[in-house]
């Protein structure tokens, strides 16, 4: 279901059912009963994260654009291909900004 779907429902059920419903204890012996939460381990994302960038600079280093647009950029020209590179690097950067924008509704 989606957010716009929840609300209602939840306005319904509301509406319909005040309060508990009695369980005789059972929710809490089953939530006693249950495994405790594990922790996220971090080290496998640092890891992904470090080879993505790796091979990205690698398959990177052969392409002339990319040293051409560096070298004008860093000699203060603003060439086709130091405007190119500028470009990719804000085109990235606003695709990485939506992403961490929707998946951030989601939770």
């Amino acid at each position: 279901m989606s957010h716009q779907h929840d609300d209602p429902i939840d306005a319904l059920l509301q509406k319909q059912f005040k309060g508990s419903v009695p369980d005789d204890g059972f929710s809490e012996r089953l939530m006693q009963r249950l495994p405790p939460r594990r922790h996220r381990v971090a080290w496998p994302l640092w890891v992904g994260l470090l080879a993505g960038a790796g091979a990205c600079w690698l398959s990177l280093l052969a392409m002339p654009l990319l040293h051409l647009g560096w070298s004008d950029l860093m000699g203060g020209e603003l060439s086709a291909s130091a405007i190119t590179l500028l470009l990719a690097i804000a085109g990235v950067s606003l695709l990485t900004c939506w992403w961490t924008i929707t998946e951030a509704d989601d939770r």
